[in-house]
């Protein structure tokens, strides 16, 4: 498979675990539960994480990291939902590792988007410059808030 390929299909495993998990998170605000989605969600965030070890770098990257951070939450929310069966306090580990893993690849988007966008490159070359650290700062502050209310609302799903 080519490069441009495999980036294609990881570009699609990796909207496929946003999308499901954001709708998996609106059922949680809402007191709603989605096994079969959240199974996918669950699948498709670690195969983001893995697919993206496949890529030709050199040496150990930033993104690395963040895709051995994302995994290990997401083992532990498998472990929450699945083994713990979100017994207890395992409900609100499952979604905290569940949101954590799920901010971390929106985190990712928007470095993605700021390093591929010719715009968004255009005002942080680097990432380091305000713009980028400003729309990391409100994808943060949309996921702090999404987890408020789904603590509130995960509480009545079942």
């Amino acid at each position: 498979m080519g490069l441009d390929i495999f980036t294609l299909v990881h570009i699609l495993i990796s909207l496929s675990g946003l999308l499901s998990g954001l709708v998996v998170v609106g059922g949680w605000i809402a007191g709603r539960h989605y096994p079969k989605l959240t199974a996918f969600f669950l699948v498709m965030t670690a195969a983001t994480s893995i697919t993206g070890y496949f890529f030709p770098f050199q040496g150990f990257t930033p993104a690395f990291a963040v895709g051995a951070i994302s995994l290990v939450l997401l083992a532990v929310a498998a472990y929450a939902y699945y083994g713990a069966k979100r017994a207890g306090g395992w409900n609100k580990v499952y979604l905290f590792t569940a949101l954590t893993a799920l901010y971390l690849n929106f985190f990712v988007l928007v470095a993605q988007l700021f390093q591929k966008t010719p715009a968004l490159k255009a005002l942080a070359p680097n990432q380091t410059e305000p713009p980028f650290g400003i729309a990391q700062t409100l994808v943060l502050a949309l996921f702090v808030a999404l987890g408020v209310a789904a603590f509130r609302g995960l509480r009545t799903a079942r």
